[in-house]
């Protein structure tokens, strides 16, 4: 108790000194080798390529699947990760960098600068069976690429959404696509089952099945190896995008035999397979870079790494010291591992500490690659180039990091709960300068320490679990003072809570429907060749509503003759 009242003291200090309690200032106003091929670490390629003056940058994202916040050499972890933390090192470190808590809203966040709420992908992930996809009328990033002059590729994990041909990468804007179209699956066989029975091959180059690339090769290595192929065969005088998906470190829990070698003293069966697979992808990375020198493209170049959300304890992630895991609205759900790597940048080896959120990735790299934003488009993502190679302040003040309306599992939430402005059983998560607000359900709670990996395993994790009060469906966090979420500041400011209410009030009045339908059985891959892939054909749905306006005609004239 008295250390819990020394860190509210500290929030209140803060507080008072910062005048953090001015709305204005809130803004709360009006809204290795084997892995792909390639040299060691720390050689030297054979070429380099050399900036033009005014010329677009090569841009790579580079993004990581389900990495915990600690699961990094320079946040602490045991995991050795020597290539991410030298580009890192050499770069510029994002430390209050936040994504989604789940796949398809970091990367529907991230392709668009758009909240969920605004896609109307606010609930969940798009399922393998659901007649889904990131909506047509939202301009993608390598679309707004491929107006100037870039060549698009991706390469890796899509997740967006494949019911109909138009959902599929090559026709939101890549010009070429080799990958998994579903959000997880062997990374050997590229098999997966979405339900007993309801399986089948997920491996696609551009629209078409992978057959021929079916060599039971490990995925992280054999999509390395395509990297290269890729800027091997382009000019590095024009500019290129290249998006990098890893299906890594996501489960299931799979590497390759020689990446234990340094883990054999890890008990926890699932934190050592973990860490042999993040291995492999820190050196599938060192390779990325490698062909990136040799091909000539290197000093043109600005390479973005993060994770799409938090670490999965049960499944060997780990976020601490932060509270809670991938699929939450605590921290270890939506504060990731990013940084940026870039011989473009001006403050080289430094920490970024402002505020960036995956959205802004969108404006950011087409301002970059010279290229226009339309008035029309309504972004939630903000220019941050200045913030992170210059060190400026970030124009980013707050975070919708979603409202989910489907998702109202806490039973106690009501209205009144929510002072009359919210209704709290509704999930939420908010976060505005160094407040942030939390409502409904906001899953997994706990704190899972590094020794949770020991033999002991879960059992052990009670010593950090905190049991709330029954009823409770609000919290508030003044994260600056307390980043782990251990002291609710929620009965202590119910002004602010209030305040902060009011803007998820606002936000929600620009939120489109939400799409989630339930699932097709057409999607079956055994009545598609064995393969997951597009299903829906709009002719077949013309051919119903002909017939069905056929039927229509029919009753109308047996309703004539009957007045007759």
């Amino acid at each position: 108790m008295v250390a819990l009242g020394v860190l509210a003291g500290l929030s209140v200090l803060s507080l008072l000194t910062y005048g953090y309690l001015a709305w204005d200032s809130l803004g709360l106003g009006p809204a290795g080798t084997d892995a792909g091929g390639g040299t060691q670490l720390g050689e030297e390629p054979a070429a380099g390529g050399h900036r033009q003056p005014g010329s677009q940058p090569h841009i790579v994202f580079i993004l990581a699947d389900d990495q915990g916040f600690r699961d990094v050499g320079y946040h602490g972890s045991e995991i050795r990760t020597p290539t991410l933390d030298k580009l890192a090192a050499e770069g510029v470190k994002l430390e209050n960098y936040y994504v989604q808590p789940m796949c398809t809203p970091s990367r529907s966040q991230f392709i668009t600068g758009k909240y969920q709420i605004h896609t109307g992908l606010q609930h969940s992930i798009i399922r393998p069976t659901q007649p889904n996809c990131l909506p047509l009328d939202n301009v993608t990033l390598p679309q707004k690429l491929k107006e100037v002059g870039y060549s698009t590729h991706m390469v890796g994990k899509w997740h967006l959404g494949f019911y109909r041909r138009e959902c599929m990468p090559t026709q939101r804007g890549f010009d070429t696509f080799f990958g998994s179209l579903l959000g997880s699956g062997d990374y050997y066989t590229h098999f997966k089952c979405d339900s007993p029975g309801i399986c089948g091959y997920d491996l696609y180059e551009n629209d078409n099945a992978a057959w021929d690339h079916d060599n039971g090769i490990y995925s992280t290595q054999m999509y390395t190896q395509k990297v290269q192929q890729i800027l091997a065969s382009h000019n590095p005088r024009k500019p290129i995008f290249l998006y990098i998906a890893y299906q890594a470190v996501h489960s299931p829990l799979q590497a390759p035999g020689k990446y234990f070698e340094h883990y054999r003293s890890i008990n926890n069966i699932n934190r050592r397979r973990y860490a042999a697979m993040l291995a492999c992808l820190d050196e599938a990375i060192n390779n990325v870079t490698l062909a990136l020198k040799k091909y000539g493209y290197y000093e043109n170049s600005i390479i973005v790494y993060s994770s799409d959300n938090g670490g999965q304890p049960m499944a060997g992630g780990s976020n601490w010291p932060l509270r809670g895991s991938k699929g939450t609205y605590w921290e270890g759900g939506i504060r990731a591992v990013g940084f940026v790597h870039s011989p473009l940048l001006k403050n080289k080896g430094s920490v970024c500490k402002e505020l960036v959120h995956i959205t802004d990735w969108f404006p950011t790299l087409i301002t970059l690659a010279e290229g226009q934003i339309d008035e029309d488009i309504q972004l939630d993502g903000y220019d941050i180039w200045e913030t992170i190679s210059e060190g400026r302040r970030s124009p980013r003040v707050d975070i919708l990091h979603n409202i989910d309306p489907i998702y109202t599992k806490a039973k106690n939430g009501s209205w009144a709960a929510g002072y009359g402005i919210w209704n709290t059983a509704i999930q939420s998560a908010i976060r505005v300068n160094h407040w942030k607000l939390l409502t409904g359900n906001p899953g997994y709670s706990d704190w899972v320490p590094p020794q949770a990996f020991s033999n002991a395993g879960p059992n052990r994790w009670h010593n950090e679990r905190v049991s709330w009060s029954a009823g409770k469906t609000v919290w508030l966090f003044n994260i600056t003072t307390d980043p782990y979420e251990r002291v609710d500041l929620s009965a202590k400011y119910p002004d602010v809570v209030k305040q902060l209410l009011r803007r998820l009030s606002q936000f929600n009045k620009t939120a489109v429907p939400v799409r989630y339908p339930p699932k097709d059985p057409r999607s079956n891959p055994k009545l598609n060749g064995g393969v997951w892939g597009p299903w829906f054909k709009e002719d077949e749905k013309k051919k119903k509503s002909d017939k069905s306006k056929g039927a229509n005609k029919q009753k109308k004239n047996k309703n004539k003759k009957k007045a007759n």
